[in-house]
């Protein structure tokens, strides 16, 4: 892949990062779907529907918090084993955008569902949880897929960071108007059930019209590679001894991405628990803390993009890596509530910049052709990882009887191990490794057995 000099057509300031022929108005709709999924996240999975669950559907029962992390999980293990074979077919087929909006409509309309979640209706629930939370996965996997696809090998960090930064204004957007709702239907004597509900239906209208964009401008741009299609487990087989004989560092960084990517899907799933739980945060107390995570979060993306195409993309990852291991001392320490503010805007800083690096990482490791499904191994680290961190959270906290603080300090560990599996890389090797990659050799000396 080589840069090309900037067109006419193209205004300058996206002229230096952008692909020939990429129109600011195609990396707009690219960013849009992070503006859009970000609603899910911060409203469904961060914010009100777990906190609410907990306290409301399971009763404030002690096993609250293991049964949503174990639903969780069931979905993350499902994306696992599933998605290198969804990226391999939206590969094989040229099909990206197709793949997106079926992953799309099954979110919104799972997270529509949620409005009619109840006290006491536990396992009704958790299954809705679970299936809008795959359908996310999945989507949020393929449109990273369109990355390398729009950016310069040079601009992967900046524009990766543009669209964190625009997806966590998505987030703020959908996290202040369900506030709003909130503390409005609060304030008119509605209860928890009645204004979540109206909460999840917003949540999911949001999400569908900003996504529009992303189906209405964005290009699929790769020509299908028509590699044979083979079973789920198969091909997760062979994608994985792929990486270990031909793409080792690539290897390295999915292991690394499965620890500290472990750490960070604590802090998305169960930051508003923790706030409820440890520090005695209300839910608006608690939305409100969200919405200054998000800041902090937006502002990261944002500006470390630049610095990561600067200084490299293995040191500006191990340097955010670094910052979650203080962020997570702090919070463990934290006895005064601006203390864990502090934190908590420390976490939003490492929360933009670590998923804003990892993503561009990948970008650049991944070889042309193969987009989705090296994107779609990095989804399979990742939800190793949600599966592992946030399991392990709730796990620590049955044990210790309800002790918070322990089970974030269990978490740092996490972001430890995933600095030790970095420091192994050797980024300049990787991208001679997919320089020199042939996808017709590869194929013929791989064939399964």
């Amino acid at each position: 892949m080589t840069e090309s000099t900037k067109t006419v057509s193209e205004p300058p300031a996206s002229a230096s990062a952008l692909r020939p022929g990429v129109r600011r108005r195609e990396l707009w709709a690219w960013a849009m779907y992070d503006f859009a999924n970000s609603g899910y996240t911060t409203v469904v999975l961060t914010t009100v529907f777990n906190s609410y669950f907990i306290s409301v559907v399971a009763q404030g029962r002690s096993w609250g918090t293991l049964a949503l992390t174990a639903a969780l999980s069931v979905s993350y293990l499902l994306v696992m084993f599933t998605m290198p074979s969804l990226g391999a077919y939206a590969d094989a087929q040229g099909k990206k955008r197709q793949v997106l909006f079926l992953s799309t409509l099954g979110c919104v309309a799972a997270t529509a569902l949620l409005a009619l979640i109840g006290p006491g209706a536990v396992l009704l629930g958790l299954v809705v949880l679970a299936v809008s939370n795959y359908c996310y996965c999945v989507g949020e996997s393929i449109i990273a897929a369109f990355l390398p696809e729009i950016a310069k090998p040079g601009a992967l960090g900046r524009v990766s960071g543009w669209g964190w930064g625009f997806g966590y204004f998505g987030g703020m957007l959908a996290l202040g108007l369900s506030l709003y709702l909130v503390t409005t239907l609060a304030a008119e004597g509605y209860d928890a059930p009645q204004y979540v509900a109206v909460v999840m239906l917003f949540t999911a209208a949001l999400f569908a019209l900003s996504a529009l964009p992303s189906f209405l401008f964005l290009n699929e741009r790769s020509p299908p590679n028509r590699r044979p299609r083979v079973a789920p487990l198969k091909q997760l087989k062979r994608a994985w001894r792929e990486t270990s004989e031909c793409f080792p560092d690539f290897r390295l960084l999915l292991i690394c991405g499965a620890f500290y990517q472990a750490g960070i899907a604590v802090v998305v799933t169960l930051a508003a628990v923790y706030a409820n739980q440890a520090m005695g945060f209300t839910m608006a107390k608690t939305m409100l803390l969200v919405f200054v995570v998000n800041i902090a979060a937006a502002a990261g993306a944002l500006s470390f993009g630049y610095f990561q195409d600067r200084a490299g993309h293995k040191q500006a990852l191990a340097l955010t890596l670094m910052g979650w291991i203080l962020m997570v001392l702090v919070a463990y320490a934290a006895v005064s509530e601006w203390i864990f503010w502090l934190a908590a805007a420390l976490a939003g800083l490492c929360m933009g910049t670590s998923q804003s690096a990892g993503r561009a990482m990948v970008g650049a490791l991944a070889p042309q052709g193969r987009l989705a499904e090296f994107y779609s191994l990095w989804t399979f680290a990742i939800q190793l990882a949600a599966v592992v961190g946030p399991f392990t959270y709730g796990l620590v906290t049955w044990v210790t009887d309800g002790n918070h603080r322990q089970a974030l300090l269990v978490t740092g560990l996490f972001f430890v191990v995933g600095l030790v599996v970095l420091q192994r890389l050797d980024f300049a090797r990787g991208i001679k490794v997919r320089d020199t990659y042939s996808v017709s050799g590869h194929d013929n000396s791989l064939n399964e057995e």
